[in-house]
């Protein structure tokens, strides 16, 4: 229930984002990963409308596969560079940082801190949302964000209009 308030709010803070992508013309896509893929349920658009459709019904819960989301997320960051060489990216990663499920033979965080480790060499600018409750944070938010060479925020340390504004201050550089 709590990873779902999260989430909630978390939605209103994208919203947000959103709106101010569409106002400067911005592209946003969301990959969601979930069980055993990672899927792509909103290419890179400039569309509002298509980006509040598409947040509507992103599941919470169950298997991460943290590994399969970053792989997703460098393969269209790079196709999106070649296609939009004047658009600087920005990665934001919303995650509890516990990957359980690899698309390899690694172990499934030290698989995804692999992939990260070649986002950061890449020079896209990220950002980790922890989305762990802080009781049961075990820091796995975090690795990530080091790996991603991103700064790491929890929720409650953001809220939706402090999350809005801090990734708005990152867009800015």
């Amino acid at each position: 229930m709590a990873v779902s308030e999260r989430m909630n709010a978390t939605k209103g803070a994208i919203l947000s984002l959103l709106t101010d992508a569409y106002q400067r013309r911005d592209r946003v896509g969301l990959i969601v990963f979930q069980k055993d893929r990672a899927t792509l349920i909103l290419s890179p658009t400039n569309s509002v409308q298509l980006a509040q459709r598409a947040l509507v019904n992103i599941p919470v819960g169950g298997k991460t596969p943290l590994s399969a989301g970053l792989l997703m997320a460098s393969e269209i960051l790079k196709r999106e560079s070649y296609t939009h060489p004047d658009v600087e990216p920005l990665l934001i990663v919303m995650t509890d940082g516990a990957g359980n499920v690899a698309i390899g033979d690694k172990p499934p965080n030290e698989e995804a801190y692999f992939f990260a480790d070649k986002i950061a060499k890449n020079d896209i600018r990220s950002i980790v949302v922890n989305m762990e409750h802080e009781a049961f944070d075990q820091g796995l938010a975090k690795n990530l964000a080091d790996h991603l060479d991103a700064p790491c925020y929890t929720l409650d340390e953001l809220k939706a209009e402090n999350l809005y504004r801090t990734v708005k201050q990152e867009m800015m550089g």
